[in-house]
């Protein structure tokens, strides 16, 4: 017998959770895959709309400290990170996980609205 380093895709659960509460999500491991590529597909359409509203926002700003706007990122890290753990009772780290994704994903951002906002001129009243 030959073993693989990666679980079939398509066959039973080979272990179990000792909590007798834990619901299942799906009957296989393909199954929940697909339910994660979805989530997936979700995810970058809304960080899409999110980058849209950053690029928009870079209207607003007078110089690249604006930009990076420090107060800003604080206040959105803290912000999701108390979203996160409303949803942290069932896996362990979710608030870290939340917050270190965020804290990528601002950074990239950021370094985008600075290109953006070399794109853009001074409006005069």
């Amino acid at each position: 017998m030959t073993y693989s380093q990666e679980p079939l895709a398509t066959g039973q659960a080979v272990r179990r959770f000792k909590d007798p509460a834990y619901v299942e999500l799906a009957p296989n491991l393909q199954t929940l895959r697909d339910q994660i590529d979805d989530l997936d597909r979700q995810i970058v359409a809304l960080l899409a709309a999110r980058s849209l509203r950053v690029r928009d926002a870079t209207r607003f700003k007078k110089d690249a400290f604006q930009v990076a706007a420090p107060a800003r990122q604080a206040e959105v890290f803290k912000k999701v990170r108390n979203l996160a753990s409303e949803h942290a009772d069932n896996f362990p780290g979710f608030e870290d996980i939340v917050e270190s994704a965020y804290r990528s994903l601002v950074a990239g951002f950021i370094a985008a609205e600075h290109t953006l906002f070399s794109q853009t001129e001074e409006v005069r009243s």
